[in-house]
């Protein structure tokens, strides 16, 4: 049963391998100050830079670069980004990266007018953004996060280790995005595996909430299936233009917010992995895999006949002869064995956790409450302790 909601996305895509061709006519839209948002040089090495550097000065834009984005962006990242954005008085940020850089923008564009302390005020108040809002666009390098189509912004705090996702209004999501399958084939496999694996985790987030007989459930089954196929196909061939094509399509679609939609959703493994970045600054999506069994497996008692339907839905478990939780379970066991294929890191011990950081983590984990259980404070570390083996 679906329930009452309210649905806009202003974002503009351009996807396929001409899809920069669209870009000079979007530049169309705003003023001269662009300033080009980076990581760490990795677009200079596969020419993607240059491209749009050229694309940029053939429409008269002056540049404004601000390079060594983080794969985790930082609070003074983000302090120093506003700075250079207020004094080159700002008409665009173009964002040009993974999901990283799109955060950051986020942040930033919304941040940069902010009369008072935007972290304290945007991120842990959560208050609405009230000031000047600069707009940013997107190309994206990697495929993954969403970000590319939604209002997240995750920033870490590296003094408190604190890490925490916002999610902005509309008027901050970009205005458009430019999506080349192309640009995503130089990552290295295991930026490519952690990113399948948080696209796989944004459905599954979602998924495991509510019983009703839901749309946005079959339409997440059937993400779910592409992605686990074509990632397949990507750790085994990663030119393979219809696979990569396939997962970046499918991680704009797990989380920009359309599936979300009559869900009350469970973001509890992106709230613990979140927690063991700001303590390790560990990749992402690798984060999410090693606690993402551990926690499925605690609360599958609680929603027992939706991991029965996941198993058989998903990864096509028989249920001949099995009881529920049998069937539950061995589609957890499935789903493992994929996670393995793919080369993903099961254990916090590879992403640098020590049992000396457990309670830290346990404290900087939000709760949140759209899940099938709401975990304690003891509960957590419980699944931290499980996930170190």
């Amino acid at each position: 049963m679906q329930g009452s909601f309210s649905y806009y996305n202003p974002t503009r895509l351009h996807f396929g391998e001409d899809a920069l061709a669209s870009l000079k006519e979007e530049l169309g839209n705003f003023g001269e100050n662009v300033m080009l948002v980076y990581g760490k040089g990795s677009i200079k090495q596969n020419g993607i830079y240059d491209q749009i550097i050229a694309i940029l000065k053939d429409c008269g834009k002056r540049i404004f670069e601000d390079s060594g984005v983080m794969p985790n962006p930082t609070l003074d990242k983000v302090r120093e980004g506003c700075r250079l954005a207020k004094a080159n008085a700002i008409d665009l940020i173009l964002a040009v990266g993974g999901g990283s850089c799109c955060d950051y923008a986020k942040a930033v564009s919304a941040s940069t007018y902010c009369e008072e302390d935007p972290w304290e005020k945007y991120f842990l108040k959560g208050e609405a953004v009230a000031n000047r809002i600069i707009p940013i666009g997107c190309v994206l390098t990697m495929a993954g996060t969403g970000s590319e189509m939604n209002g997240g912004s995750v920033i870490t705090d590296s003094k408190t280790h604190l890490k925490v996702g916002r999610v902005f209004e509309a008027e901050v999501f970009p205005k458009f995005s430019i999506l080349n399958p192309v640009f995503t084939f130089t990552l290295p496999k295991n930026q490519m595996v952690a990113g399948c694996f948080d696209i796989m985790s944004h459905l599954l987030e979602q998924y495991f909430s509510d019983m009703d007989d839901n749309t946005s459930d079959y339409l997440i089954e059937g993400l779910l299936r592409s992605l686990i196929h074509s990632s397949k196909v990507a750790v085994k061939d990663p030119r393979n233009y219809e696979a990569r094509s396939n997962i970046m399509w499918i991680a704009t679609w797990a989380l920009n917010t359309l599936v979300a939609k009559g869900k009350t959703t469970d973001w509890m493994v992106h709230m613990i992995g979140h927690s063991i970045s700001g303590y390790t600054d560990a990749t992402h999506g690798m984060t999410l895999a090693a606690v993402s069994l551990p926690y499925y497996r605690h609360i599958l008692p609680y929603g027992l006949a939706k991991f029965k339907r996941y198993a058989m839905n998903v990864w096509n478990v028989s249920p001949e002869g099995k009881t529920d939780e049998q069937i539950a379970q061995e589609g957890l066991a499935t789903m493992e064995a994929f996670m393995r294929e793919l080369g993903l890191v099961m254990s916090i011990k590879d992403l640098g956790v020590t049992p000396e950081m457990f309670e830290g983590i346990a404290r900087g984990t939000f709760i949140l409450k759209g899940g099938y259980k709401v975990l304690t404070h003891e509960e957590i570390i419980n699944l931290l302790k499980e996930s170190f083996v």
